[in-house]
């Protein structure tokens, strides 16, 4: 077989798989979320166990259609090095690895609702109790959108290129933390974002669709990160009509 017919099998081979993942993710948001998650008034390790998956399969049903390109062009590289006999970094490791520091993220956001639930910030419901925390959380997160940290991450999201030429690593190690390293800047990047479903609500599927989009324009479309501070000004105005 050609190697041109190779190399569109494993593309496609790649987008299948990933889409898939996606695909079970907004099932479950779509379909199992809610039913999973009842309101509670009073949490016990199951629950926070539960909102851990939740929070866990969120990310990846909000995340990876943003990651595909970055997903796509460790593919490339792999069918080059492939070609020319040489070690190379296992794509579906990459992948994984990019997947796992989202699921720390989602660790810590568990425990940061729980924190919140706590201190009476948030309704049984999983959204915003308090006016001025949901002004609070839109200017900051508006405001985070402007920092230089936010528009490093996103610029790395955006031209990955030289991040996989500067870190690559060989082998199934090399792919888990090339791919643990460029889901870090992607956390740096976007994890101020998914904050704002605190106020929205944590299981609003509209609001997590919109933050999926900007997720996508940000890191993909072009003049994304001059978008992405459009959105931070939207955010601080949103936040401050809370108050006035």
């Amino acid at each position: 077989m050609p190697d041109y017919k190779m190399v569109l099998i494993n593309r496609i081979f790649i987008i299948i798989s990933v889409c898939m993942l996606i695909y079970l993710s907004w099932h479950y948001m779509l379909f199992d979320m809610t039913m999973n998650m009842n309101p509670v008034a009073s949490w016990s390790v199951t629950d926070v166990f539960m909102l851990f998956i939740m929070w866990a399969i969120m990310m990846a049903g909000m995340m990876l259609p943003s990651a595909i390109p970055v997903i796509l062009l460790v593919n490339k590289l792999n069918l080059q090095r492939i070609s020319s006999n040489q070690t190379y970094t296992p794509t579906i490791i990459f992948t994984f690895g990019y997947i796992m520091i989202w699921c720390l993220y989602s660790l810590v956001i568990t425990f940061l609702q729980y924190f919140l639930h706590h201190l009476d910030l948030l309704t049984p419901m999983m959204d915003s109790a308090n006016t001025s925390f949901s002004a609070s959380i839109l200017i900051i997160a508006g405001i985070y959108q402007f920092s230089s940290f936010k528009q490093n991450c996103l610029n790395l999201c955006r031209s990955p290129l030289s991040m996989l030429s500067k870190d690559w690593q060989e082998g199934f190690k090399g792919a888990l933390l090339l791919g643990l390293k460029h889901g870090s800047y992607c956390v740096g990047c976007c994890w101020f974002l998914m904050t704002v479903l605190f106020v929205s609500g944590v299981m609003n599927l509209k609001w997590i669709l919109i933050l999926t989009l900007v997720i996508v324009v940000e890191k993909i479309m072009p003049k994304g990160e001059i978008i992405s501070k459009y959105l931070g000004a939207l955010l601080i105005m949103f936040g401050l009509s809370y108050w006035f």
